[in-house]
């Protein structure tokens, strides 16, 4: 709990078998955390064995694909406060309390894995998955003349429950490049958003995508065109959010 709400942490999984329990177990020692959701998407065998000694809940995600596993998860947790993270090893638990204070204020909660001095030696982080990060997170940030951000990859998120379920309802990218599409809703919703820096540590096992850098390429190059494609829809501008809780909708205006 945090703040008498609940806490859910979501894990989408396939091929974290073998770290899979350990950061499960991870989260629920941090003492803040009521619930994990693991979301088995077509996981390698023995992964759910590995979920089953724990105290997680296990759900089947059939579509493949990061946005699909991402979304299932949004809409299953059953915590006021929604916490995305990879079952790999790369991210402490215990940071998922600098997401939590923020939550006080924000609706939507970033994590950023760019901090030099928060990178881990030896973690998948070299200097074309962070600049890489790094500048379609600006590209964003000026299209959209919106807050400060600098790592659109970082799995690491919150969101409050009312957010969580907008954002998956009007989700589209089932892919890799999901996490951008996450911040694109985020940003045009006109929900309130900070981000935070958190520890990055080498991953146990390989990943499917960043541990390739030709298909860590094309998530990029998917990733731009996606927030082009919402800049041409949406346009430059500022965003005026009520205060919460206020019937008025956001407005957004034109720079």
């Amino acid at each position: 709990m945090w703040n008498g709400e609940k806490v859910s942490v979501v894990l989408m999984t396939y091929a974290e078998r073998d770290s899979i329990r350990s950061v499960i177990d991870g989260f629920f020692a941090t003492g803040v955390v009521d619930e994990v959701v693991v979301v088995d998407n077509n996981a390698e065998h023995g992964t759910a064995e590995e979920v089953a000694r724990t105290s997680a809940r296990l759900v089947r995600e059939p579509r493949q694909g990061y946005g699909h596993a991402t979304r299932r998860g949004l809409l299953e947790a059953t915590g006021g406060l929604v916490v995305l993270a990879e079952p790999d090893g790369t991210f402490l638990p215990g940071d998922i309390r600098k997401l939590l204070v923020y939550s006080d204020e924000c609706d939507v909660v970033l994590g950023t894995r760019t901090t030099r001095e928060m990178i881990w030696h030896g973690a998948n982080m070299d200097w074309l998955l962070r600049w890489g990060n790094w500048a379609v997170a600006k590209l964003i940030e000026f299209s959209f003349d919106t807050s400060h951000l600098s790592d659109v990859g970082c799995t690491y998120r919150l969101l409050r429950r009312d957010v969580a379920r907008r954002i998956a309802a009007t989700m589209t990218v089932g892919g890799s490049h999901a996490g951008a599409e996450l911040i694109l809703l985020t940003i045009v919703s006109g929900a309130r958003f900070v981000e935070v820096p958190v520890n990055y540590l080498p991953r146990v096992g390989t990943s499917s995508v960043t541990g390739n850098r030709v298909a860590a390429l094309k998530v990029g190059t998917a990733m731009i065109a996606l927030a082009l494609r919402y800049r041409r829809a949406v346009g430059r501008g500022t965003v005026r959010v009520p205060a919460r809780g206020a019937d008025a909708a956001p407005v957004r205006e034109r720079a």
